[in-house]
């Protein structure tokens, strides 16, 4: 959230960017020491919040509030506090008296609808060609895969699919947010799957799948072992 301090005193800056750079999402656009200063943000930038005075010279913080066409999120810090009807009056998100303390700052802040991205949903399947039919897999359920020739074994907790396919198709497929590795030439694993880890194997219900040497190091890495 990207916010913009405007007041006429150095001390109000310095003590509203103190509690901002506690704060993760607030991103400081610039300062502001008067209403006219402030326009000029206003035309070259996009701004989410402002904290904003009121009693400054030239032009008071209400006066510049309702010269904007669409004002962003307002939170007024100020020492007077016969101006908190009119502010509010202004839609204001919350009124802050002079001086005021982290703990209440933050809860001014937490009174503004922070946007959370929308995370595209994840697909958990995808189809495979076995016996002239399309198979949906399950990613969560499938233990390891192995090469067998010109074609992959997909190994799951109570069956075996085999398709017609190469081993690199289904690394290039399995991404690594969906926690498949390579352990071997031929092998290509969950890493949920895992229930032992003993030297150069790899235990899963009960199979083995060997580590090959050129991908141990990156194994335990991924392992954290």
């Amino acid at each position: 959230m990207r916010y913009l301090i405007i007041d006429d005193e150095p001390i109000a800056h310095r003590i509203i960017e103190g509690y901002c750079e506690k704060v993760p999402y607030l991103e400081k656009i610039g300062n502001a020491y008067d209403a006219f200063e402030a326009m000029d943000f206003f035309h070259t930038t996009n701004i989410d919040l402002l904290f904003l005075d009121i009693n400054m010279p030239k032009m008071t913080g209400f006066e510049m509030l309702r010269s904007l066409p669409s004002p962003p999120k307002v939170i007024v810090t100020s020492a007077y506090q016969e101006f908190a009807l009119e502010g509010f009056e202004l839609n204001v998100v919350d009124y802050l008296l002079k001086p005021f303390s982290f703990s209440r700052f933050m809860t001014a802040l937490h009174k503004i609808q922070i946007p959370t991205p929308i995370e595209a949903p994840e697909n958990d399947r995808f189809f495979i060609k076995v016996d002239k039919q399309l198979k949906a897999v399950n990613k969560k359920e499938l233990l390891f895969l192995e090469a067998y020739g010109n074609y992959v074994k997909l190994h799951f907790e109570n069956e075996c699919l085999v398709c017609h396919q190469k081993l690199s198709y289904f690394e290039e497929l399995l991404s690594e947010k969906d926690n498949f590795i390579r352990v071997h030439k031929s092998f290509l694993i969950n890493n949920y799957s895992i229930d032992i880890v003993e030297g150069n194997r790899i235990k899963i219900r009960g199979k083995e799948v060997p580590i090959g040497q050129k991908y141990r190091h990156l194994v335990y890495d991924k392992l954290n072992i």
